[in-house]
């Protein structure tokens, strides 16, 4: 295995996007005000005083500490990128807070020291014990790396010192692992900021351990006098146990925690250089990506178990896909794109975060989906409510949730966008995404710079100007979209064949590059539309749009209620319109569609002659902006 990419660091990076900038401001100035509110407001800060006692009401819950950390980590990307020392001050004090938890043993986990301290790891599958854990250690690293200061990451590594002792294949050790993975990638973080060995060393034996025989959640089962076969109708595919790691084929159960076991697979790959361990990626990413993935990037399609069903099962109006879902695909993307720079990485990428991922918080950054269905009929959720109490599927935003994972989770991924723009090799500079801004960074020894300059991903063209401290040989590889269908390039006004540097959907410009050089791209984007896979019965007959990078939807504010009554034609004309003033500005695609006639069928609901249509306007819009105008009906995918 070649020797794996890393990622320029967010500090090195600045974003001066018409698109992302207002959503980065959004998270510094709204998001993250509101959701330290919703933290102090629901206890989940106050629980770190430690002052809950039997009796007490809301008593801190598995995993609150998890929202807390997340937060934290959202706020340490920001300050990174943006210094703010009232929010500096703010994080101070709950870093202490937190720090102040800890017990003499090293342990820090606030459920399990006042509401059930006998039970401390008496429950790996079922408990959210490790994963806070890991969601902790992320936050000390983006602290410490953001601001300088160690407290947290002080006590993070007594933590982690800490379980390294309960846990590993030693005598007197628990063989036991973390029922919702996270803390395998946040180990690695740990290891790569400290140099410690172990901390990797334990993330291999979480990984290596999980699914192996005898099974240890039967075991610890066995323990408590549980029922150690299934619980509430699960089986260990729900928590990716049913097998080893390596012996995996195929993407199984609850999606977030199956791509944080992923990710951190990838991670151990990437440091140990394990063949076989990489070789079980590639086979799961393909699983997902070609079998199991909607056209938004978003994944596990069932409510029930929040899981991955079987291939191609991708259904519209349940669609799950949960935020944290798109989330994780993202991390687990960007892994597999420094362990192997392929296209079809950076591709998956871009397709969930500017859909999947950026549909879960709103245009005002105050409101959030847990689940991004790519249908919705309003009426009917309306009257389910009225008469059951209950939905699979909520259309309307929300500011907080019982479980909170999704809010603070898309406010660290938006606030740390700078570090999945760039990566570097031994001699070669990867630019994944296409955002304004600039990059300062270290080509082993060489100080380079990098200017972009677009209005991606509404308009084509993408401008790079470099700027080495001295004139050196080094390679630029851009990524060129798997949606582009006839990319042009050109170096300081002269003409380069794509066709003659594009390799595995980078193209790779090799020279001596002189300060102010500048290379530019052009990438199409023409309204398509897209088809799904015969096997994915959902949209038999059905086409979405998509213009670039982003997916677009019908939603009643433009169309009207019952957008099943729609009909694109397959000749029908499409074209695009800049609306500064929808959305926060927003490229539509419009067309003429179709409608029945309505005439006729008064006092009639069944007709031998229903079929007569009549032409209407049809207005498309991002995905990612849906639900921003009230609620009402949405679709992606239109009959045509």
């Amino acid at each position: 295995m070649n020797s794996p990419l890393r990622s320029v660091p967010l500090c090195h990076v600045t974003i001066s996007d018409a698109f992302w900038s207002p959503r980065q401001e959004a998270i510094r100035t709204v998001t993250l005000p509101a959701e330290y509110r919703q933290l102090a407001d629901t206890g989940r800060l106050g629980a770190f005083r430690l002052q809950w006692r039997p009796g007490d009401p809301d008593p801190p819950h598995i995993f609150w500490d998890s929202d807390v950390a997340k937060w934290i980590e959202a706020a340490a990307y920001s300050l990174a990128t943006d210094p703010d020392p009232a929010l500096e001050r703010q994080v101070d004090e709950v870093v202490d807070l937190i720090a102040s938890a800890q017990q003499p043993d090293g342990y820090l986990n606030v459920h399990f020291t006042v509401v059930e301290p006998e039970k401390r790891w008496a429950n790996l599958r079922d408990w959210h014990e490790l994963y806070c854990a890991g969601h902790l250690m992320e936050a000390a690293v983006a602290y410490q790396q953001a601001t300088g200061k160690g407290t947290l990451l002080a006590a993070l590594s007594r933590y982690a010192d800490y379980i390294a002792s309960v846990f590993g294949p030693e005598a007197g050790q628990k063989r036991g692992y973390p029922g919702h993975e996270e803390i395998e990638l946040a180990l690695v973080k740990l290891y790569r900021q400290t140099g410690e060995e172990r901390y990797l060393s334990l993330a291999r034996f979480f990984v290596d351990e999980r699914g192996r025989q005898p099974h240890y959640y039967d075991q610890e089962a066995q323990a408590r006098g549980d029922d150690h076969g299934t619980w509430h109708g699960r089986d260990y595919r729900y928590n990716q146990s049913h097998l080893p790691a390596r012996e995996q084929e195929t993407a199984e159960g609850h999606a977030v925690r199956a791509m944080y076991l992923y990710s951190g697979m990838a991670d151990v790959a990437a440091e140990t250089g394990d063949e076989s361990l990489m070789a079980a990626c590639r086979r799961l990413w393909a699983n997902v990506t070609e079998r199991r993935m909607y056209v938004t990037g978003g994944i596990g399609s069932s409510p029930e178990g929040e899981r991955f069903t079987w291939d191609y099962h991708l259904p519209n109006h349940t669609a799950y896909t949960e935020t944290c879902a798109a989330i994780g695909l993202v991390y687990f993307a960007q892994r597999m794109l420094n362990l192997e720079p392929k296209g079809e990485y950076a591709d998956v990428l871009e397709r969930a975060l500017y859909n999947g991922v950026l549909s879960g918080i709103s245009l005002s950054g105050d409101r959030f989906f847990y689940v991004n269905p790519l249908a919705v009929d309003y009426q009917a959720h309306f009257h389910e409510m009225d008469l059951f109490g209950r939905s699979a599927v909520v259309p309307e935003r929300r500011e907080w949730f019982g479980c909170a994972c999704c809010p603070p989770n898309i406010a660290r991924l938006l606030s740390s966008l700078g570090e999945y723009v760039y990566s570097r090799g031994d001699d070669e500079i990867y630019l994944h995404l296409y955002i304004d801004g600039q990059a300062d960074l270290d080509l082993y020894g060489l100080p380079v710079g990098l200017v972009q300059e677009t209005a991606y991903p509404w308009e084509e063209r993408v401008r790079i100007t470099v700027q080495p401290e001295r004139e050196a040989e080094f390679a630029l590889a851009l990524r060129l979209p798997g949606w582009c269908r006839g990319p042009s390039l050109a170096v300081n006004g002269e003409p380069v064949a794509v066709g003659e540097v594009a390799r595995e959907g980078y193209a790779y410009l090799r020279r001596v590059w002189r300060v102010g050089d500048v290379i530019e791209l052009d990438l199409p984007m023409p309204v398509e539309r897209v088809y799904a896979h015969p096997e994915v019965r959902a949209d038999a007959g059905r086409v979405a749009l998509r213009r670039g990078p982003l997916v677009y939807c019908l939603e009643q504010a433009d169309n009207g209620p019952n957008l099943e009554d729609m009909r694109l034609p397959p000749g029908a004309g499409l074209r695009v319109e800049w609306e500064p003033d929808r959305l926060g500005g927003v490229m539509v695609i419009r067309g003429e569609g179709r409608r029945r006639d309505r005439a006729g069928w008064e006092g009639v609901l069944y007709h031998t002659d229903g079929n007569a249509e009549v032409p209407v306007p049809l207005t498309a819009v991002p995905y990612y902006a849906w639900a921003n105008r009230g609620p009402g009906d949405m679709l992606v995918w239109v009959r045509e």
